[in-house]
């Protein structure tokens, strides 16, 4: 069954081979992607004007949903993750204070500008590119008002490489990047695809986007995995060597001498007795615990972050791994914000 996405993208396909000029579908293109930049845009000011006016903050999160799961190699589910995760952070089963203190009612710790509308601008048929040149915009609009600082919901993992170019340019220079993962997603181009989510380390590492780049939580990579590490200068840290690294990796510090710590979290480094609601199944991860662990005693001024890859569509009824999600959502909140 053709998904509505496809659909939609193959009937602009067929106005751009039929005799509707070009141009008259580029302008019709350059409507929505402004659109959708002015919808990210106000909202931003929106939340930036209220959380200086309340003052007091020096870093204030703002959560930022890039419904994206085409660049997914397997399932595409997890371009339906942001709402879900957004309806798991409210869902009054559990109280609005972090486990470090923080209370996210307060909205100098915590905002939202909502989503992207990725599917109507692969409505329009704009290509890859310019996909991604719109999230990076969307980015930069929310680092505009300052203190707002962006936490993106995936998608797949394919975002990542457009918002940590649009925080390095944004900033001014690279950045460290903490990545927990099952997976390094750094082939050069998987299955042909520049964008897919098992590349996009590949791309922020080629752009000069990052400093060093940590690797917590690979337990399913092979020779092209371990030589592109080796190429880009990667630490990778497997968990056939965890109990050894824990220490380590329990006590990091990242940033100095660049422009911050940037943190990539797919949910699936986490072992599948944790969170089931993912594409790829690899058991022997991290405990949720394990996780938090390293993410509450990082040293270093986080600048943004993300957490991708929860798909809906493989989680239990009563959606725990959404549960899990929002979890870290929380928590890398409270950390960001200061």
């Amino acid at each position: 069954m053709k998904s509505a996405g496809s659909m939609g993208i193959n009937y602009m396909q067929k106005l751009l081979t039929s005799n509707v000029p070009k141009e008259v579908v580029k302008r019709g293109q350059d409507r929505v992607v402004e659109a959708s930049l002015t919808l990210i845009r106000e909202r931003a000011k929106l939340k930036g004007e209220l959380v200086r006016g309340l003052g007091g903050a020096v870093a204030s999160t703002s959560l930022l949903g890039i419904p994206l799961g085409h660049n997914s190699s397997f399932l595409q589910g997890p371009a339906f993750a942001p709402p879900l995760i957004r309806e798991a952070i409210w869902c009054g089963s559990t109280n609005s204070t972090t486990e470090e203190g923080k209370i996210l009612d307060d909205q100098r710790v915590l905002t939202d500008v909502g989503d992207l509308p990725v599917q109507e601008l692969r409505d329009t048929g704009i290509d890859d590119d310019r996909l991604m040149s719109t999230v990076s915009e969307s980015v930069k609009l929310v680092m505009d008002e300052n203190p707002l600082r962006p936490l993106v919901l995936g998608g797949d993992h394919s975002i990542s490489y457009p918002v940590v170019r649009a925080v390095s340019e944004k900033l001014g220079g690279p950045v460290d990047i903490l990545h927990l993962d099952a997976h390094p997603d750094i082939y050069d181009a998987f299955e042909g695809n520049k964008y897919s989510h098992a590349s996009s380390f590949a791309r922020i590492m080629e752009g000069g986007y990052a400093r060093r780049l940590l690797q917590v939580g690979i337990r399913s990579i092979n020779l092209e995995g371990r030589e592109q590490g080796k190429r880009f200068g990667v630490e990778q840290y497997e968990m056939r060597t965890f109990s050894r690294d824990r220490q380590f990796l329990e006590n990091l510090k990242l940033g100095e001498g660049v422009k911050g710590v940037y943190i990539s979290v797919d949910v699936d480094c986490l072992d599948p007795a944790f969170a089931p609601g993912v594409s790829h199944f690899e058991s022997g991860g991290l405990s949720f615990r394990d996780v938090l662990n390293i993410l509450h005693n990082l040293q270093g001024d986080i600048v943004g972050a993300d957490v991708v890859e929860y798909n809906p569509q493989r989680d239990t009824a009563d959606g725990m791994t959404a549960m899990v999600a929002a979890k870290l959502v929380r928590e890398l909140a409270a950390k960001m914000s200061k």
